[in-house]
């Protein structure tokens, strides 16, 4: 078992299409700030997914919280999916025993978001989802 501390933080700038990334990995402490439409969102996110799930592999049961915060002001179809599967990867390891946080910030007069928000809750039940209607919070 690798020492999961020693993990860098994956920290990357937002740009045009892709959000800002910081993974700090040894304070559990996941967050994505942004807008999400890269033209390959896999070629995006599943480098992201794949780390997090290495991560999670290596973490004992009683591991400290995870809290993952999400400020997307927009993200497309393909980001949508893809984003499923990064909560269905916390939402696994969840079920182990280790209670895993998402924080959903969204702008208070965005009811898609708001209403994607609670259908996560739904969708992951074994995450803790924490609606927040203040998008530039986090």
């Amino acid at each position: 078992m690798t020492d999961t501390t020693l993990l860098p933080t994956i920290a990357l700038a937002a740009t045009h299409s892709t959000p800002e990334v910081n993974f700090d990995f040894a304070a559990h402490r996941l967050w994505l700030k942004g807008e999400a439409y890269p033209e390959n969102a896999a070629a995006f996110f599943r480098p992201l997914i794949q780390a997090v799930e290495s991560w999670l592999a290596e973490l004992p049961v009683d591991a400290p919280p995870i809290t993952l915060h999400v400020a997307l002001s927009y993200f497309n179809s393909s980001s949508t999916k893809l984003l499923f599967e990064f909560f269905e990867c916390l939402n696994s390891f969840a079920k182990r025993g280790t209670r895993c946080e998402l924080h959903w910030y969204y702008d208070e007069e965005d009811d898609i978001s708001e209403e994607f928000g609670q259908e996560l809750a739904l969708d992951f039940t074994s995450l803790v989802v924490l609606p927040r209607p203040e998008l530039n919070a986090c």
